[in-house]
């Protein structure tokens, strides 16, 4: 199990909230260990999604005791006719007839969402077994984006001994446009502070700092600053800026002096998924970080997708992070 003192935290405030997380993907080993695991620490409440005969195999097969944890069957459910209808009168516009409905709900990603958008369950968290799209598509059909949020987005919690940043989004949109890059900063901003406790500062990244350059990448980074700070004026926030101005004080103090973050960002919202991705991948590989995600974000409640590659470690702090964000 991690040894992150962060991931400890996490793990330990989750407790607090004790939250009804459902898991689709749950024929798999790593989702009944980290079951198990959660129930029997008080992490959370866990909920399996799927067909039980196959759950119970999967148990049995590696001396797994799953005793105590509710399965919901899709097959065969008493929420059929109520999650059908919810399902329909949802997606009807966009030509689902109430038989598709049907059909559908016995997704368990489907059905998985339709307990939390029910508030059967507070979290779900799938995507060991399951593809992203797949994922990220129940998800959207079932729950829907948050108001007045225009993007489903991700991010990363980099964890250092002594310090913490948020990487976003660097592991779902590839080229958001101005608007698009302002709801990924405030919805980063919101659960960093929610899951960490801590009060976030914005960088909008650039490879201009304070008006040093002219292209039409870096505009499209000083307009999603400046929608940044009229929607969410209650959030510190700059740029744009390189990224030594957001982080060290004294290039930010130099690139920057009016700013308020600049030199002590937190929240580092990259202008694309090049951008994202490498600088996160960097940031881990040589700088040592340990990456926490990606964590969905932007939906009305959490829905999380996690790697197909995650181990049982990850889907447990996954899990407490998911939580943390409920």
């Amino acid at each position: 199990m991690s040894q992150n003192p962060f991931i400890t935290k996490m793990r330990e405030k989750a407790k607090a909230v004790n939250a009804l997380v459902a898991f689709p993907d749950a024929d798999d080993i790593r989702t009944l260990e980290c079951s198990i695991f959660l129930k029997n620490e008080k992490i959370a409440q866990p909920v399996l999604v799927g067909n039980p005969e196959k759950i119970v195999k999967v148990a049995n097969d590696n001396n797994l005791n799953i005793e105590g944890i509710t399965i919901y069957n899709p097959d065969d459910s008493n929420l059929t006719s109520e999650f059908t209808e919810l399902l329909f009168n949802k997606r009807k516009s966009k030509g689902m007839s109430l038989e598709q409905a049907a059909e559908t709900i016995k997704d368990p990603l489907y059905f998985a969402g339709l307990l939390l958008e029910t508030n059967r369950v507070e979290v779900v968290v799938g995507g060991n077994v399951s593809s992203t799209g797949n994922v990220m598509r129940a998800a959207i059909h079932t729950v829907g984006v948050a108001e007045g949020i225009s993007i489903v987005s991700s991010f990363f919690i980099m964890t250092f001994p002594d310090k913490l940043y948020c990487y976003a989004d660097c592991a779902v949109n590839p080229d958001p446009n101005p608007a698009q890059l302002c709801d990924i900063a405030i919805s980063s901003a919101t659960n960093f502070e929610a899951i960490t406790g801590v009060s976030p500062k914005v960088a909008m990244l650039s490879f201009s700092t304070n008006g040093s350059a002219e292209h039409d990448l870096v505009e499209k980074v000083r307009l999603a600053t400046s929608m940044l700070k009229e929607k969410a004026p209650h959030i510190p926030s700059d740029g744009e800026m390189q990224f030594d101005a957001a982080i060290i004080p004294s290039i930010g103090k130099r690139k920057f002096p009016d700013s308020e973050v600049a030199g002590q960002a937190n929240v580092l919202v990259f202008p694309d998924l090049n951008a994202g991705n490498i600088g996160y991948k960097i940031t881990e590989r040589l700088a040592g970080a340990e990456a926490v995600g990606p964590i969905v974000q932007g939906l009305k409640k959490p829905y999380c997708d996690l790697s197909r590659g995650c181990s049982t470690d990850d889907m447990i702090t996954v899990s407490a992070i998911c939580s943390l964000m409920a």
